[in-house]
């Protein structure tokens, strides 16, 4: 441990009183990585125009070599006003007084609408919070879920509505272009995930750190849904992704959306598709906000393999089970670098 960099750390920690008593710290060993791994810029994919969407972008090398699939897309649909706004009103929740967002701060993972913070434990020191405040609530394209949001900022409720709207468009062509991406009818996927899928929204903002390379904003992980679809301010770098052993930082590109396939599609197309770790790094001098809007299976959906993805030379990767199996495991795992889908492999 770092005794005078914690206290440091503490007087400068997002400003809830209990944080005091948490250590943001991480070890000698785990810091020496940061500071190997946080300055490498990286691409995965260029931009997805959408006059090129038609000819699938989800289809071709990177699934066939079953290579992790992380995209950003622009000429998305979704209009660059309404994401301007919905990043606006989302600073603002996070600018409101510390006593007032403290009203939905808890550690009840069933609460709807949270504010929480992630942490990991680690041998030898414990647990370890990362350097970052969490919002999360749900979010439906079509169906009322307003009444659970705050009403401060006054505009949250109305601006969110429009871009659940939005994105819940977005959502419907992606499943549909990754299914026919796999050589399946467009809405197999859709099928396969559910009637009713669970939709939730996270919001994370990064307050300025005063020192990057002894903390974390997010810890390494992999999605747990089937798609997720992150919206970054512009101007300010944390995201990264893990490729061949080394961690690799994915600037933000302006009007463009992240796209990130996660665990359940994985396991649907039997690794055809590779669900990305990723994690965030800090900032010394700005603030960061990204805001991530996710569709996943419901707690009564069984996860199978598409049996037209299974021959001889493509055996089936995972046993099938319920996504409340899958999240049981989840927090079983809890505190820890999480591989969930790992514990439903088939032994070979």
């Amino acid at each position: 441990m770092y005794p005078q960099e914690d206290n440091k750390f503490k007087k400068s920690c997002p400003p809830f009183n209990w944080y005091i008593f948490l250590s943001f710290i991480f070890s000698q060993t785990e810091t020496t990585k940061i500071k190997e791994n946080s300055h490498t810029k990286w691409r995965w994919l260029p931009p997805i125009m959408n006059h090129a969407w038609p000819t699938h972008p989800f289809q071709g090398p990177s699934c066939q070599d079953k290579r992790p699939n992380l995209s950003e897309i622009i000429n998305h649909g979704v209009p660059k006003e309404l994401c301007q706004k919905v990043l606006a009103v989302v600073t603002e929740f996070f600018q409101l007084p510390p006593e007032e967002r403290a009203q939905y701060l808890t550690k009840n993972h069933s609460k709807q609408v949270k504010v929480f913070n992630y942490y990991q434990k680690y041998d030898g020191i414990g647990k370890v919070t990362m350097w970052s405040e969490t919002f999360s609530h749900p979010w439906h394209p079509t169906e009322d879920f307003t009444h659970l949001l705050p009403t401060n900022p006054p505009q949250y409720r109305e601006v969110f509505a429009e871009y659940a709207r939005a994105i819940g468009v977005l959502f419907d062509r992606l499943l549909s272009l990754i299914s026919r991406g796999l050589g399946l009818d467009k809405d197999c996927l859709k099928r396969r995930i559910g009637e009713k899928p669970g939709l939730n929204t996270q919001a994370n903002y990064y307050p300025a750190c005063p020192d990057p390379e002894l903390t974390m904003g997010m810890p390494d992980h992999n999605d747990l849904g089937s798609i997720a679809v992150l919206l970054q301010v512009e101007g300010v770098t944390g995201l990264q992704v893990i490729k061949d052993g080394k961690w690799l930082t994915v600037d933000p590109v302006p009007d463009a959306f992240v796209i990130n396939l996660a665990d359940q599609t994985q396991v649907l197309s039997n690794g055809k598709f590779k669900s990305v770790g990723h994690r965030a790094i800090t900032n010394k001098l700005l603030p960061r906000l990204s805001l991530g809007m996710f569709y996943t299976p419901n707690n009564d959906t069984v996860i199978g393999l598409v049996e037209d993805l299974i021959d001889e030379e493509n055996p089936p990767e995972y046993r099938k089970y319920s996504f409340k199996e899958y999240m049981e495991e989840f927090y079983k795992q809890e505190g820890k670098r999480r591989r969930v889908k790992e514990a439903f492999e088939l032994q070979r």
